[in-house]
């Protein structure tokens, strides 16, 4: 074991992806403490009613993210690490598409909230919130220092953003301001997370007057990303639909409950959205080296994925009530016993990012599309049964399966996917064989 550790920390892979991983985990854990002491402050503040409404305005949002993204955030990582020279290219071309879509986004709302039962102040609070999406199109920078295992200029950005928002959050309660303040404020984190972005670039003595829009690029992008740009609408309709559905058909303070579980168990979901950014190059290298590495990488991935769900979700089962009422107070106490389902959705969430690294390397979006979009109509499906009989557990129970359908079950009637779907079980079942050595990395 002690030789097997020296030869890690003498591997400049291993040591270079460790220190990317640690910068990010350490971000993560200290939004998941700031998150939770002034989330929390915020949801007994606002109560179920109002934090459901907000968090309803932000699920509403949230449908339409995808097309702000333009499902260009895996693809512009992986171009940049198979060329940087196109660098100024990449990220200029991304910047000009992604603001595209933001202003797209923002008319695509303004249609929809038409077919709501929203009022007027709710519609208010979606736009507010929705116009964080025109400065979100900075967030490009966040790919050229995934691309170079840099995250921690990342990290520092995000840290500034989450302690200016925090203190503006303190205050609004201190204050006693009313909801809309506070859609203000989600709309304030991402213009200072778009400075931070911006201000880390120049220190790498970089700048934005070298980004090109190029014609070229772009279509070329649009080509590679437009499955992605459909299979992130999918997702995000997958995600949030549960909080419009529940608003729709039974009331805000059911959002309310649903949303604090929800946000209680996304704080564990940090985990393997860090793995994903830290490893993806790796893997994504693994692929020209050879097939039995790019096999062993992904098993491993697996096993550590299962791994992480274990840890997290046996703990959360048994303890989420007493956790609620101690976070919220017993007014949120319902959240508790919704929070203990949720756990379950970790191994989802776990096995999904990692599959989701797989379907990126072998240019699967089409495919991708697919799933997403059947595992979406039978979450919606369901959601319309379940809901009005069981409200948010029949909610989660639709997600669940849904979920199940994406990740593993129409996997295995594919060619070109069963053999990941082989890994994955085989990570499930070996995941105590777990090899950190140096070919993971």
């Amino acid at each position: 074991m002690i030789t097997k550790i020296k030869s890690l920390k003498s591997d400049e892979g291993f040591v270079k992806y460790f220190k990317n991983t640690s910068w990010l985990l350490t971000e993560k854990i200290l939004r998941m403490i700031v998150g939770l002491f002034v989330g929390v402050w915020v949801a007994r503040y606002l109560g179920p009613d109002q934090f459901g409404l907000i968090s309803y305005a932000q699920s509403f949002v949230g449908l339409f993210t995808a097309i702000a993204t333009l499902g260009l955030d895996g693809i512009i990582v992986r171009e940049l690490v198979k060329d940087e020279s196109k660098r100024d290219k990449l990220l200029g071309t991304a910047f000009g598409l992604k603001l595209i879509g933001g202003i797209a986004a923002l008319l695509f709302l303004a249609v929809a909230v038409n077919f709501t039962s929203n009022d007027a102040y709710t519609n208010l609070l979606v736009f507010i919130i929705a116009s964080a999406s025109i400065f979100q199109s900075l967030n490009v920078i966040d790919f050229y220092f995934q691309a170079k295992v840099l995250s921690k200029y990342v990290v520092l950005a995000n840290i500034i953003s989450l302690f200016l928002s925090s203190i503006v959050k303190i205050i609004l309660i201190l204050y006693e301001a009313p909801l809309i303040a506070f859609a203000w404020a989600i709309l304030f984190d991402s213009v200072v997370l778009a400075i931070g972005f911006v201000y880390f670039y120049s220190q790498n003595h970089l700048t934005l007057k070298e980004w090109q829009f190029e014609k070229r690029t772009a279509i070329n992008l649009v080509k590679d990303s437009w499955p992605l740009i459909l299979s992130g609408i999918v997702v995000m309709i997958q995600a949030r639909i549960d909080q419009v559905m529940l608003k729709e058909m039974v009331d805000t303070k059911e959002v309310g409950y649903y949303s604090v579980a929800l946000r209680l168990i996304e704080v564990f979901g940090f985990i393997p959205i860090i793995l994903n950014n830290s490893l993806f190059p790796a893997l994504a290298n693994a692929k020209n080296i050879s097939e039995e590495t790019y096999r062993y990488r992904f098993l491993n991935y697996y096993r550590l994925s299962f791994i992480l769900f274990i840890i997290t979700a046996i703990p959360i089962f048994f303890f989420a009530e007493k956790v609620t009422i101690l976070l919220y107070g017993v007014e949120y106490q319902p959240a508790g016993a919704l929070l203990s389902l949720m756990a379950i959705r970790l191994f989802f969430t776990n096995t999904g990012v990692a599959r989701g690294s797989f379907i990126n390397i072998e240019n699967l979006f089409r495919y991708s599309l697919i799933t997403m979009t059947f595992g979406t109509i039978v979450n919606i499906v369901l959601n319309y049964f379940l809901i009005p009989h069981y409200q948010s557990r029949g909610a989660i129970v639709a997600s669940i399966i849904s979920f199940f359908i994406t990740t593993f079950l129409i996997d295995i009637f594919y060619k070109k996917t069963r053999p990941n779907v082989i890994l994955q079980l085989k990570g499930m079942l070996t995941f105590y064989k777990i090899n950190p050595s140096t070919k993971i990395v």
